[in-house]
């Protein structure tokens, strides 16, 4: 499987959070993959920039370089705009980055590790866990 992680998983990784490490440690062990989302490295990379931090920016270029920054394709674009609407339809609004985040996932069938339920339990189809609250 591959998880892709959002903004909030990534930064209690950089605060070396022990629950949420020891259960990306063992997804890692258990021969799991991760990758970042587009959006989340833009949000984690402007708040290293709004607020410096060397050694985290350290840590979090480290991730970066291992587990790799997707990018957005056609065809998750085209989700987005799916997406979206489709909640709109429902009577739900999510966050842009949110819909933007759960497009990458559902094109590319990854798990996203989230704190966020909220924003995210309205779409369909979408593969989610929250390892901060468990």
């Amino acid at each position: 499987m591959i998880y892709a992680m959002d903004t909030n998983t990534i930064i209690r990784l950089l605060n070396h959070d022990k629950s949420v490490v020891a259960k990306r440690d063992v997804a890692v062990m258990t021969g799991n993959q991760f990758i970042i989302p587009p959006v989340v490295d833009y949000e984690i990379r402007r708040g290293l920039l709004y607020r410096p931090s060397p050694k985290k920016e350290n840590l979090y270029n480290s991730f970066r370089n291992y587990y790799g920054v997707g990018s957005m394709t056609s065809e998750m674009w085209t989700k987005v705009v799916h997406v979206y609407v489709d909640l709109r339809r429902k009577g739900f609004t999510v966050g842009d980055d949110d819909i933007f985040i759960a497009a990458f996932c559902l094109v590319g069938d990854y798990k996203l590790i989230t704190r966020n339920i909220k924003d995210f339990e309205n779409i369909d189809r979408l593969q989610y866990e929250n390892w901060i609250d468990a």
